[in-house]
């Protein structure tokens, strides 16, 4: 479909239409395929003739105008003419007909209005003042319009034609130039939402387009994975991730959470049993490990696992083997193993209390999963993603329900101790307590969310003490959780501060925020 309100204002169609106003008296108006006129803004449309303003402000006129377009068109498909010129009754004078057409396809009309093509008879201009009488014009009006209409000689019609014709073809040339660029655009929007979303993860942030980019480098890898993040991070998504995206997608992808057993309970999970191994294995059992040959075993929580079952782990990592309970002879797997944990191994390395081969040996590939407070730029994308699931979810086939501006603002300023999964649940919350609303405001969230807003407005500035030194921590912290944000891109923070990229490094050297110390 042609985008009709694109065409008023540009140059070189302005340009014709002014040439032809200014040799002729001609106004020149678009039309659809059906004869609909399509104007811009129809109450301050400008024309040259009185007579063309008076008319095309009738409704009767303009459905007669329609009319007139749709019987040339019909005349034109079914001869080789390239326009058509005819009397438009309603009004007395003539019109000039260009079909606008874009790949043998009629889009709609350029038409030429207020002019006479011969010199017949003063007839015509009597003809022309009674029709502007009976739609109400003013005597005035009336000779001021008479005026201004125009015989096109016999050697100046098919210049006249040529520059409507021309005025035709510049719609089509910018009509494809307009839906070339859309198309582009489309397209770069299609690139864009495939780095808004991995699998079924979501971000824009500078963090997860880091994340996407280390995902892309190992799915072709079989190196074991070490998932490090916060509770709610996202950590299973990832894994799945990274088994669908690589060699072994079509074999299993097995999930353990080491915290959910006792150390008895997981070795029999990981590594099966023989029959009479211990009170109630009433047969074999195949452990998860087994189960997981040539796929993906996926160990969540492996920082609660004990330094016994540590050390059995250790052994399937090095060697590809393992015991089953009660068994003699050691079974041989092809496993890749994906582990995640929210503690610091490498701490709990140091405090003896996980072994140091082991940290090595899950360490190889490092993922961190950034929380949500570091990746706020997400929560919009996140928080329509899981509104629209959770409407869903519950059947909910009304009106697609939308965060207002101020709602949206106070889930910015909440710190997400619980990350996604916090943040799922609290949209899914809102689907339910929102009824038929459509809009959910900010007093619709929970307290918690709205307490901590409240707070965050001082952002840990100090009661006590001096007020310079208040603000000076709480700009510091700003700052800090500004660059930590934004990837410490200066001129997209000194934009969101309000304050020039010269003023932000200033402070940024007084607080001692750079990015080499910080990250240390």
């Amino acid at each position: 479909m042609i985008n009709w309100d694109e065409f008023e204002h540009i140059h070189v169609i302005k340009k014709l239409k002014q040439i032809l106003s200014s040799w002729w008296n001609i106004d020149v108006v678009f039309t659809d395929e059906r004869g609909a006129l399509r104007i811009s803004d129809p109450k301050n449309a400008r024309y040259v003739n009185p007579a063309v303003a008076t008319f095309l402000s009738k409704e009767t006129a303009i459905d007669s105008l329609g009319e007139s377009v749709q019987k040339a068109l019909e005349d034109l498909r079914v001869s080789s003419n390239r326009y058509s010129i005819r009397k438009w009754d309603t009004a007395g004078f003539d019109v000039a007909i260009v079909p606008i057409m874009i790949d043998n396809d009629c889009m709609g009309t350029a038409v030429a209005l207020g002019f006479l093509k011969d010199a017949t008879a003063p007839a015509r201009l009597n003809e022309i003042r009674e029709r502007m009488a009976i739609f109400g014009a003013s005597g005035d009006l009336i000779s001021q319009a008479l005026n201004k209409v125009k015989y096109i000689e016999d050697q100046d019609r098919e210049h006249f034609v040529d520059l409507v014709e021309l005025v035709a073809q510049e719609v089509v040339t910018l009509h494809l130039e307009i839906t070339s660029r859309e198309n582009r655009i489309k397209e770069l929007n299609k690139e864009l939402g495939s780095r808004y979303k991995y699998d079924s993860m979501i971000g824009k942030s500078k963090p997860m387009q880091n994340l996407y980019a280390l995902l892309d480098k190992i799915k072709t890898a079989d190196s074991t994975v070490l998932i490090q993040g916060e509770n709610g991070t996202g950590k299973e998504l990832i894994a799945k991730a990274i088994h669908y995206n690589s060699n072994r997608k079509d074999k299993a992808f097995v999930i353990q959470n080491c915290s959910a057993f006792n150390d008895n309970l997981l070795e029999s999970e990981l590594f099966g049993h023989t029959k009479g191994s211990f009170t109630g294995a009433v047969r074999d059992k195949k452990g998860l490990f087994e189960i997981a040959d040539k796929g993906t075993f996926f160990l969540d929580e492996i920082g609660d696992t004990s330094m016994t079952m540590q050390v059995k782990l250790l052994r399937v990592l090095q060697e590809g083997t393992f015991l089953p309970v009660g068994a003699l002879e050691p079974r041989r797997v092809d496993v890749r193993i994906i582990a995640a944990t929210n503690r610091n191994l490498k701490e709990m390395v140091e405090q003896g209390t996980f072994r140091e081969d082991l940290y090595y040996r899950l360490n190889v590939i490092n993922l961190r999963v950034p929380p949500l407070r570091e990746r706020k730029e997400d929560i919009p994308l996140l928080s329509e993603f899981f509104l629209t699931k959770s409407q869903g979810a519950q059947g909910d086939g009304g009106q697609r329900k939308i965060l207002t501006k101020r709602a949206l603002e106070k889930l910015y300023d909440y710190a997400w101790p619980g990350n996604v999964r916090e943040l799922q649940n609290e949209m899914e919350r809102l689907v339910v307590l929102s009824g038929v609303e459509s809009k959910i405001t900010a007093d619709m969230l929970s307290p918690k969310i709205l307490d901590a807003s409240e707070k965050g407005k001082i952002q840990g500035a100090r009661i006590h003490g001096k007020l310079k030194d208040a603000l000076e921590d709480l700009e510091r912290e700003m700052i800090k959780e500004g660059l930590r944000r934004t990837g410490w891109n200066k001129s997209k923070l000194a934009k969101e501060l309000g304050i020039s990229r010269a003023g932000l490094i200033m402070k940024v050297e007084k607080y001692g925020l750079d990015k080499r110390k910080m990250l240390k």
